[in-house]
């Protein structure tokens, strides 16, 4: 089979119960689950090799053949780069995994991965003729929406909880969506969207209520197994909310099996981690329940791990279980103090977000489910400068620089 830049994806598929959707129309739900973007394998195999990969330039696009945008067609793109694979020993000393990476998500161009997933969804609605977008959001996913809806000249509405961090509020109104702060949890600002599709005639852009979100996650798992040449860690600690990281990066693994590709028999154990002022999926995963109870008065300083009930529960939980990995609630309130900790120690800029994944590597060291051998890699999923709530600003001040007692003022 000869295939131009991508002829290669065949269906859609529910996540559900397996029922197959044509891929040449828009789409969002099935039985009100999401669905899978299934592509020809054994095409793509026979024309693609991971050496052609690298030869390309080191942008999330360089896997044109494994993502849903149609051939000729041109991205909504903020030139989203690669992101690196740091290294972090020294971290990784304190909480007992010293074979410790950091994939620093933050570096994308709206600061966090909300970037991957948002400029998919985008690229493809726009594909689809859809002017006007809306999204409830616990923060990054606004921003990154709010920016490449500006990129593709499309209308944007972002609602957000009251208390989201301010950051995210400024980034979305400075990029001209039409953003509302909303007296409630994303779960309401999710009703408001919900509700208002057929009044606003606006496309539902929350999470996995639509296909593409998963794809444009997935190239994390991608980048990941190229970075490590197709050697994939042992453990991927990720932050959950949605879930979608995970469950694309779950999605991306498997197709590379498929393919070939991969140099271990062996998967990752993935870990989903979130606090325990907003545990569903932990919850669940103890309990071994395929679905998770929504959470009951949600509250965490991570403000991406404040989602009270995932549309996508089940495939986050079956990823974790097909892995052999984990659930892992970690304390609340140490997350602020680990975020310190990891930026102090290895001058990344850790999200709370992440410092929670800290922890939970702490917590399954301590009870022996990971071993100190482990490859692991712990995902950064934003800039830690769009939690200003969360950093500590109570600095000393100079008032009369040409007056300073250095021995006095620095010997602290």
């Amino acid at each position: 089979m000869t295939c131009r830049e991508n002829c290669y994806v065949t269906h859609l598929e529910s996540a559900i119960d397996g029922t197959k959707l044509p891929h040449d129309r828009i789409q969002t739900l099935h039985e009100g689950r999401p669905l899978w973007v299934r592509y020809d394998l054994d095409a793509i195999k026979a024309n693609l090799t991971p050496a052609t990969i690298f030869q390309r330039e080191p942008t999330l696009w360089r896997y044109r053949e494994l993502l849903p945008l149609p051939p000729g067609a041109m991205p909504v793109s903020l030139g989203e780069g690669m992101t690196p694979v740091l290294p972090a020993v020294r971290l990784g000393e304190t909480i007992g995994a010293p074979h410790l990476w950091i994939k620093d998500e933050s570096q994308l161009p709206t600061g966090s991965f909300k970037s991957r997933g948002l400029c998919m969804a985008i690229t493809m609605a726009k594909h689809f003729g859809v002017k006007r977008v809306a999204i409830p959001t616990a923060g990054n996913a606004g921003g990154a929406m709010a920016a490449y809806a500006a990129r593709a000249g499309m209308e944007a509405f972002v609602f957000m909880p009251k208390d989201t961090p301010v950051i995210n509020q400024a980034e979305c109104a400075l990029a001209g969506a039409k953003t509302f702060l909303v007296n409630g949890l994303i779960n309401d600002c999710g009703a408001i969207v919900r509700n208002g599709v057929d009044t606003m005639n606006w496309f539902d852009l929350s999470t996995l209520k639509e296909p593409y979100r998963i794809e444009g996650k997935k190239t994390m798992g991608l980048e990941l197994a190229e970075q490590f040449g197709y050697d994939l860690p042992d453990v991927i600690v990720y932050p959950t909310g949605g879930g979608t990281g995970l469950i694309g990066m779950w999605k991306a693994f498997n197709e590379l099996r498929k393919l070939g590709w991969l140099q271990t028999a062996t998967m990752p154990k993935m870990v989903a981690v979130q606090s325990d002022g907003c545990a569903p999926i932990p919850r669940a995963f103890d309990a071994g329940e395929r679905f998770a109870t929504p959470w009951e008065n949600a509250a965490t300083c991570a403000s991406g791990l404040r989602v009270p009930g995932a549309v996508g529960d089940f495939m986050i939980l079956d990823a974790i279980r097909e892995s052999g990995g984990w659930a892992v609630a970690v304390e609340e309130d140490k997350i602020v103090s680990a975020m310190q900790h990891a930026v102090k120690t290895e001058g990344i800029s850790i999200c709370p977000e992440a410092a929670a994944c800290t922890l939970a590597i702490e917590k399954l060291r301590s009870d022996n489910r990971m071993k100190r051998s482990d490859r692991v890699v712990l995902f950064n999923t934003g800039a830690a400068s769009k939690y200003l709530e969360t950093i500590p600003r109570d600095l000393p001040i100079i008032d009369d620089p040409s007056a300073i007692d250095y021995a006095k003022l620095f010997a602290r």
